[in-house]
């Protein structure tokens, strides 16, 4: 049969077939590349597009991070749409910045080799499985993070790449000794200081919003008062974790694990020992002399932890009488290695061994024998690691299950969650930035907010959320995004608009008691005279936390005063307004910097030089952002 269907291939006719159907892939395959994409980029630097996808993952990176650093906090924060559309904002200027760095290293030549990315991928911690590299381990986690091999490499050669290019970069920078005393004295330098605050609440009590500004800010800002699109669902979540085990470990498959896995229990000797070392020098038979001359001193009854503290060319072993600690196989030189391990009991010397180094006497001082942990010792980890197996067997089982009965009853996920013995979960209207746990997870959202599911109202497909870890999905409510009701947001805009007449009274207000400042008035009289309480600041640090947010970074640009007090008015990042009375600047004396301090001095002004340079990149680049707003929103 075979043989006939080899023949038939090689006819003229079956050629011309083939040959269609190669052509036909091949167009379909250009034609997918010459289509328009309805996708947005979030960015096109240079002409580069940055793209959603892109932006996704590192969106999701940046919210993980941040409910790492807020923990319950998080959710609290992340409600707020304006601080997340920061947070967004920031990824995407990140992600720009990272182009303009891949592009300037492309260009100057920088270039990855294979070889260097695959050493990378050996050492990375997270594809380690006993401090050994593991290729499933690592196979694994590049899947839980949405990379196939090769697109992973690509990853990964462009952010070595682009390390490169900051090694090359930061490593050219320094600081001069006298500019680290400048900065260390600017650093260390403090102030002293009276100041009085005009705040909103001392004057918003005389203020009126009528109906009206209300209905026309309202009107006006519109954007502002936007819920969020919602939706709640359903969904069936499979982990493997969380199953019993359905299937009980027999003494067999214990005993089978145990043999096929032997060498992991077995601990090799080991051996602790010390050595007097004699260079080779320039004169090898007077070194092998001495040696010998000192080997027949040990004989003798010499000590040997004294001979190698006063004789032994090993200086840092020399300190602790010639100690070397614990050795294992394969560690040391052969011929060293050979003689350490051929020694019988504790106090062994060894005679003079020859190594690349010079020539050795080494004393076994303590040795720790093989040991083989017996199936007894080892059984309840086997049988962990069984059930594990077991459990996971099982999650694919069901996995399997679950799937097609999500497909084949697209309505309802009832039929599938009963199959799988679990339970159909609901939640509650949530939006894209606070979904519960385990739904907030980039695909899932992805998925929940589709329109297959949203018009169709059909199951999602199986979503992996990690390893052994699955949900599906159905939409339950959907509740698009719209311009709150002004019933609902009047007293937050009554609140706005408070803050801003307040604000507006207080400039006013500061312009008119500065003025009388400048002109000589005192900071006390003239809190005096408006019932104001003169608050007293001193040894003020740059990074002071004691002083209103924001007032210590203005303070630290004013002048010197020199005969009299420099007063100045500054307005507060809330709009509050500060009168400043600057007393006296303090330098720190001038001290010996050590070698901590020029560390950090050194790195702060490489990481300074190297954003303007990043900045610099930036303004000679043609960046569009037009997508921005739109995810944003």
């Amino acid at each position: 049969m075979l043989e006939k269907i080899r023949e038939g291939s090689q006819g003229l006719t079956a050629k011309i077939i083939l040959g269609l159907v190669i052509l036909s892939f091949a167009l379909a395959g250009i034609g997918s590349y010459l289509g328009q994409t309805t996708e947005k980029p979030v960015a096109v630097v240079n002409g580069q597009k940055i793209s959603q996808t892109t932006f996704a993952r590192a969106y999701e990176n940046e919210r993980s991070r941040l409910e790492q650093q807020f923990g319950e906090y998080f959710n609290q924060i992340a409600s707020d749409p304006t601080y997340m559309a920061r947070v967004r904002e920031g990824v995407i200027d990140r992600l720009v910045q990272q182009e303009l760095q891949t592009q300037l290293a492309n260009e100057l030549g920088l270039r990855i080799s294979d070889e260097a990315i695959k050493e990378e991928i050996r050492t990375l911690p997270y594809f380690n499985i006993g401090g050994q590299f593991s290729n499933d381990r690592y196979l694994q986690v590049i899947r839980q993070m949405n990379f196939q091999p090769d697109t992973f490499r690509n990853y990964l050669r462009t952010e070595m790449t682009r390390s490169q290019l900051v090694t090359a970069v930061a490593a050219s920078d320094f600081a001069l000794p006298n500019e680290m005393v400048t900065i260390s004295q600017l650093q260390t330098q403090v102030r002293d200081l009276d100041y009085v605050l005009l705040t909103a609440d001392q004057v918003s009590k005389d203020i009126t919003v009528t109906e009206q500004e209300i209905s026309d800010y309202y009107t006006l800002n519109q954007s502002q008062f936007l819920s969020q699109e919602q939706v709640s669902v359903e969904y069936v979540e499979l982990n493997a974790e969380t199953l019993p085990v359905v299937k009980a470990v027999t003494d067999d498959e214990i005993l089978a694990l145990y043999n096929d896995n032997k060498a992991q229990y077995v601990e090799p000797e080991r051996r602790r020992v010390a050595h007097i070392l004699v260079d080779l020098g320039d004169d090898e038979a007077a070194s092998e002399a001495k040696a010998q001359d000192l080997l027949a001193k040990l004989k003798a009854g010499a000590d040997f932890a004294q001979l190698a503290q006063s004789d032994s060319s090993d200086i840092v072993s020399a300190e602790n009488g010639g100690d070397l600690d614990w050795i294992d196989r394969d560690m040391m030189d052969p011929a060293f290695e050979e003689a350490a391990f051929s020694l019988a009991a504790k106090g062994d010397i060894s005679d003079v061994v020859k190594s690349e180094f010079g020539f050795h006497i080494i004393k076994l001082t303590d040795l720790q024998a093989e040991q083989i942990k017996t199936l007894d010792m080892v059984k309840d980890e086997l049988t962990a690691r069984l059930e594990q197996d077991h459990k996971t067997e099982h999650f694919y089982e069901l996995q399997t299950r679950l799937a097609e009965l999500a497909f084949e009853v697209a309505d309802s996920l009832s039929e599938a969650a009963t199959a799988v013995e679990q339970e159909v979960k609901s939640t509650a209207l949530f939006s894209r930035f606070d979904a519960p746990a385990p739904l907030n997870d980039a695909k899932v959202l992805d998925a929940a907010f589709s329109v297959e599911l949203l018009e169709d109202k059909v199951n999602s497909e199986l979503i992996e959320l990690g390893n052994e870890h699955v949900v599906v999905l159905r939409v339950k409510e959907h509740k698009p995004a719209a311009t709150k009701a002004l019933a609902e947001v009047s007293d937050q805009i009554k609140a706005v608009l408070v803050k801003q007449k307040a604000n507006e009274v207080n400039a006013t207000r500061g312009d008119e008691l500065y003025a009388k400042l400048s002109s000589g008035t005192s900071l006390a009289d003239l809190a005096a005279e408006q019932s104001l309480q003169v608050e007293q600041a001193r040894d003020i640090k740059r990074n002071a936390y004691n002083l209103v947010p924001g007032l210590a970074k203005d303070v630290f640009q004013m002048a010197h005063p020199v005969d009299k007090p420099v007063v100045n008015r500054i307005t507060l990042a809330n709009g509050d307004v500060a009168l400043v009375s600057l007393l006296a600047v303090k330098n720190a004396p001038v001290t010996e910097l050590d070698a901590r301090t020029k560390e950090s001095i050194n790195a702060e002004q490489i990481n300074r030089n190297y954003l303007v340079f990043v900045d610099a990149l930036k303004q000679q680049a043609e960046v569009k952002a037009a997508a921005v707003e739109a995810v944003t929103e």
